[in-house]
């Protein structure tokens, strides 16, 4: 039975991750692993890996819906709501404070020294993670082919939810031609619900086209947090309510705060319509989430019983690993760029490697002083 205990648990957990969590969701579902399997042991890697597979397969921020589906194995639909307010809260308040200091004065504070410090860590962090996460999703040499696949896709700038759904549709079709009495009708019904609704008119900017304006978004956004500033250029700058500079500063805002990426959402819906507008939009995009992650993750052992349905979530999560793969050479090479960088990785990997059960919160906290202090010499 769920106690009070285990959603205090939760909150301050959640808290603590929210409040440490830079970077993008690969970073994000790498300290949950570390976390939740191999610190507490709360679920095996396998269904760590059904939820990250999964969760890549629905709109709306990755990272948050990893941490509502944890909440709901811990503590039911309670325990959902729980670890998703509290893992966004922290990058919610910062991003109020950003948003009132920059309308108030057209500028962000300067806080690139910490983060240059910050990104070579997180590629320590993600490769932990990656490792074993990997050794449980190569689960034969067919997954390790697909997985092969995935990531020169993924290399090649295909779109991440195309990989997986591509992946896990052609081991559906090659295990049904196998298995051909089983059939499996689940996958159309869920294909059909994240078909993307039609856009809208806005006939007004107030609180409310502001919270339809971004549920809109919320349903639609497949991908990383860069897929979401995609979206946001198009609804927005195009039509005139934001120019692309306060969206280029709303992208810096989810850069520099801890937490999920989509924390620029607040930042520019303060920017449209003020405090109201700051809170519609973040509940806006955060309500398909809610009730995709509500309604899926019961369905999630149901899934991995039957023999198709297990197959093709096999193959999205050996693809899923793959993209985490991908993220991180992308950014080893785009933050890897001269010695200060390397050595701030070397460090952090030695760090996350010899002493396996230390916390990532000592890491980044570590890298973010070192990162400082070799941006002054």
């Amino acid at each position: 039975m769920k106690t009070d205990k285990d959603l205090r648990e939760l909150a301050l957990l959640f808290l603590r991750l929210g409040s440490t969590a830079f970077g993008g969701p690969a970073v994000h579902i790498s300290m949950f692993e570390d976390e939740f399997v191999n610190r507490r042991t709360w679920m095996n890697h396998e269904h760590f890996l059904d939820l990250a597979g999964t969760t890549n397969l629905i709109p709306g921020p990755n990272s948050t819906e990893m941490a509502m589906h944890i909440g709901r194995e811990r503590a039911g639909w309670k325990g959902m709501i729980v670890a998703g307010i509290c893992f966004i809260l922290p990058a919610v308040l910062i991003t109020f404070i950003l948003a009132w200091l920059y309308s108030k004065y057209g500028a962000l504070p300067e806080v690139e020294p910490y983060i240059y410090g910050i990104k070579p860590a997180v590629l320590a962090i993600i490769l932990r993670a990656v490792i074993p996460l990997g050794r449980k999703a190569v689960k034969s040499t067919t997954l390790a082919v697909l997985g092969a696949v995935a990531l020169a896709a993924c290399l090649e700038g295909i779109n991440d939810i195309m990989v997986m759904l591509g992946a896990g549709l052609l081991a559906l079709i090659l295990t049904v031609q196998r298995n051909k009495t089983e059939t499996d009708t689940s996958l159309r019904s869920w294909l059909i619900a994240s078909v993307p609704v039609p856009s809208f008119t806005l006939a007004a900017l107030t609180g409310g086209t502001v919270f339809l304006l971004f549920l809109k978004i919320g349903v639609i956004w497949f991908g990383s947090g860069y897929v979401l500033f995609g979206l946001l250029d198009n609804e927005l700058v195009t039509r005139g309510l934001l120019n692309r500079l306060q969206l280029l500063d709303a992208i810096a805002v989810g850069q520099i705060t801890p937490g999920p990426l989509f924390s620029s959402v607040t930042f520019v819906g303060w920017q449209m319509k003020g405090l109201t507008g700051a809170l519609m939009a973040t509940a806006g995009i955060l309500l398909p989430a809610v009730l995709f992650v509500g309604l899926l993750n019961p369905l999630i052992p149901k899934i991995r019983s039957s023999k198709a349905f297990s197959a093709f979530l096999d193959a999205v999560n050996v693809a899923s690993v793959a993209v985490i793969v991908a993220v991180m050479l992308v950014m080893g090479k785009e933050t890897l760029t001269g010695w200060r960088t390397v050595l701030i990785a070397l460090v952090s990997l030695i760090l996350v490697f010899s002493f396996k059960k230390i916390n990532s919160v000592f890491i980044l906290s570590g890298s973010a002083a070192l990162g400082y202090l070799l941006s002054l010499i």
